[in-house]
């Protein structure tokens, strides 16, 4: 098998990157848009590149007070992979190369779904500061950088993005938050992404014990950027809460009811959710929740 590694956070493909529009916003809209997973991994790349010089120079481009038109049939996705219900996707052993797959193929769409999560926060969201744009399009391109590595992985097992079905829960969160940026702060990133700071441990352990070590060094590189963006979605949640009058603990609370949050389920990764900017009192909420479970 060859090495995901051997090109790492490898520099868009000019040739599958689509014209980079002036506003900052509106390209991260037409990235959104794009179907092809590896001209959406390179456009993002590509946008995060050209912020970054621009920043370099003084410039900004990102238009905050824009309002831009949702599309119809966003995000922009391939035929496949087919998306089915949850309880219809059928678990199997990672000791087994075929498992194996299974998982790295349901990875590999957590994080094609987290690309467009970012990108959404990014046009979606008027009148925020310039860092805020800033930072979901630097999560986006390394929820790229994620995907490419993972599509890799599968490629040496003889598989590629779509093989398998899928589901549409982290999508389905990003339409309800459509309409106020705080519950979209509240929820995607401290409730949805921040489950995977839970998640990857023990499956980077499984996959280690089966001898896949290729693949637990990509959920270390994952796990590690993770705790970045979920600490970005605690500082901007802060943030708007701040700007409302609201306390972030009876806030989260109350916009978890208002939208259905996922009830959270331990064991729980405190080491990094504390290094991801959750409290005391917020990871004693996590621990009273589950115990009302079980």
């Amino acid at each position: 098998m060859s090495s995901v590694f051997s090109a790492a956070n490898p520099p868009a493909d000019p040739a599958r990157s689509a014209p980079v529009r002036a506003g900052w916003r509106a390209a991260a809209l037409d990235a959104l848009c794009e179907r092809d997973p590896l001209a959406k991994a390179d456009a993002v790349s590509a946008l995060h590149a050209l912020t970054l010089e621009a920043a370099a120079r003084g410039e900004s481009r990102w238009d905050a007070a824009c309002v831009l038109d949702a599309p119809a049939d966003l995000p922009g996705r391939p035929p496949r992979p087919e998306l089915v219900e949850p309880r219809s996707l059928q678990r199997r052993s990672m000791s087994t190369p075929q498992g194996r797959v299974v998982l790295l193929h349901a990875l590999a769409h957590i994080e094609f779904n987290a690309i467009n999560l970012a990108l959404d926060a990014v046009w979606r969201f008027k009148a925020m500061p310039d860092a805020f744009y800033a930072d979901w399009l630097k999560v986006a391109a390394e929820e790229a950088y994620h995907f490419s590595l993972l599509r890799q992985r599968l490629a040496d097992y003889g598989h590629q993005y779509g093989d398998f079905p899928a589901h549409n829960g982290l999508w389905e969160m990003c339409e309800r938050t459509c309409d106020d940026v705080l519950a979209r702060m509240a929820l995607v990133p401290r409730v949805l992404e921040a489950r995977g700071l839970d998640a990857s441990p023990p499956i980077r352990a499984r996959l280690k014990q089966a001898g896949d070590h290729e693949s637990a060094a990509i959920l270390d590189i994952i796990l590690r950027d993770e705790v970045g963006h979920v600490r970005i979605g605690n500082h901007w949640f802060r943030f708007l809460c701040d700007e409302r009058g609201l306390d972030p603990h009876t806030a989260w609370l109350d916009l978890a009811a208002q939208y259905h949050a996922p009830k959270m389920r331990g064991p729980f990764n405190f080491e990094a959710r504390r290094s991801a900017g959750f409290d005391d009192a917020e990871l004693d909420t996590l621990i009273a929740q589950d115990a009302g479970e079980k």
